[in-house]
């Protein structure tokens, strides 16, 4: 699970289960404790009002009565019970117990406690017990109260409690999830400038952003700064190496035309081989830079902007031939591609049909997921041998069909980073070589 928003609404949904539980049992608990507390001081007023009815007589018959006693001691099993403990032993029980006993632990002088205890009918009790001395005798005098209607109310409490706590977590969760989204929210500006630095629309993205991802898309940033001056300073260098060997190619030139080489033919012959060679590598990457124009990197190609000035471009290069280059593309083809990598694709490919052409190169582009790129021309083509050393994988093109150059070999290695592929054949409409390339381009997944 990859999606910040979803792992954010799980863990605080967790987090608020927990949260009323532990609300939930420690109120309970709180409760309890609270009735209990309010029990265990009834029953020690009781105590109170209990020993004060107490009177010992001297008669031996009768050597102690309870005058004004609350009657409810007096009716059995109701729920209220008292026991002293005489410093004998002897116990004397309210008739509310009837036949039961409750077991008395005994109390130091001065002390009391409090417990639980099983009473008559499995009724739980609360006992209280303190350690008195009254007119000269020592007793022990213990309290009790059932606690079965505090814990039928504590139950009502419960199921109450509970249920309010399923209705405020329900409303929480609206608000948690509607605060969440509220605030993811704000990146939806971003995914959108994001769509727009892959369609090429803008260069850098906004910094008015939350604090959380600001160092991100500032790294980005900085990130694409770097490398579009990078790419610039490589381009210009490029560019102004090729017009600074300008000079010295030509007077080399002028020097092999001089008669002094005459006399060393296979010298002379070696040394305008590489002169050529240095030549053509010069005009390519003077060709390059021209096509590549200054275009920021991120940018996707838009091809129907981009091409016609392409075009333009290799009218001007090859204005000699006077070539006729027709070009189509599909309404639903996007923008696709690196616009550096795909300019130089189609401009070696392009280029190579105009240095063969006769007068005739069409360019015809189509396709939304995997774009389709079909470049003909009505020169000479080439040999099925050549077609199929064309399409060998390794083979360089420029060392397998002369005049090809380095230009195929390097669209080859920009296909092959787009996990496209290139084939030749002959061209039915034009009668030269037809060029079709597939470009199977992922799209940027931001919903």
């Amino acid at each position: 699970m990859n999606s910040l928003q979803r792992l954010l609404q799980i863990g605080l949904t967790f987090s608020l289960l927990l949260l009323m539980a532990v609300l939930w049992w420690m109120g309970s608990l709180a409760v309890r404790q609270l009735g209990e507390d309010l029990i265990s001081s009834r029953l020690e007023h009781d105590a109170e009002s209990l020993l004060a009815a107490i009177n010992f007589l001297e008669s031996d018959q009768t050597p102690m009565q309870l005058e004004y006693i609350n009657p409810i001691y007096n009716r059995p099993f109701s729920g209220h019970y008292y026991i002293i403990r005489f410093a004998d032993g002897t116990m004397l029980n309210s008739r509310s117990l009837w036949d039961q006993n409750l077991d008395l632990p005994l109390v130091e002088p001065g002390a009391s406690i409090v417990w639980h205890a099983v009473g008559p009918s499995d009724q739980r009790l609360l006992v209280w017990a303190r350690h008195y001395k009254k007119q000269g005798q020592t007793f022990t005098l213990a309290v009790a109260e059932d606690l079965t209607p505090l814990e039928r109310y504590l139950a009502i409490f419960k199921w109450t409690f509970a249920a309010l706590a399923l209705v405020m977590l329900f409303i929480l969760l609206m608000v948690q999830q509607l605060v969440i989204k509220r605030s993811f929210r704000r990146l939806d500006r971003l995914r959108s400038e994001m769509q727009s630095l892959e369609q090429g629309e803008i260069s850098t993205l906004s910094q008015d952003v939350p604090d959380e991802i600001l160092p991100l898309v500032e790294a980005f940033n900085r990130l694409l700064a770097l490398l579009s001056q990078r790419l610039s300073r490589s381009r210009n260098s490029l560019g102004n190496l090729a017009h600074a060997l300008k000079g010295p190619l030509n007077l080399l030139m002028h020097y092999l035309d001089s008669k002094e080489l005459d006399a060393c033919p296979e010298l002379k012959a070696q040394m305008q081989s590489q002169q050529q060679r240095i030549q053509t590598l010069m005009e390519r990457e003077l060709k390059r830079a021209r096509l590549a124009g200054s275009g920021s990197p991120g940018y996707c190609f838009n091809v129907q902007q981009e091409l016609p000035d392409l075009i333009e471009v290799l009218k001007q290069v090859h204005h000699k031939q006077r070539l006729n280059i027709q070009w189509q593309v599909m309404a639903d083809t996007p923008s696709f591609g690196d616009r550096e990598d795909m300019l130089e694709l189609l401009g070696n490919i392009l280029d190579n049909a105009c240095k063969w052409a006769n007068g005739n190169v069409q360019c015809h582009i189509s396709g939304v997921d995997t774009i389709t790129i079909i470049i003909e021309d009505d020169g000479p083509g080439c040999s099925e041998q050549e077609i199929e050393q064309l399409t060998q994988r390794g083979v360089r093109l420029d060392e397998t069909v002369e005049g090809h150059g380095l230009g195929l070999a390097i669209a080859k290695d920009i296909i092959k980073l787009y996990n496209g592929e290139i084939s030749f054949s002959r061209s039915k409409s034009l009668g030269g070589l037809c060029t079709t390339i597939k470009l199977c381009l992922p799209r940027l997944a931001l919903n």
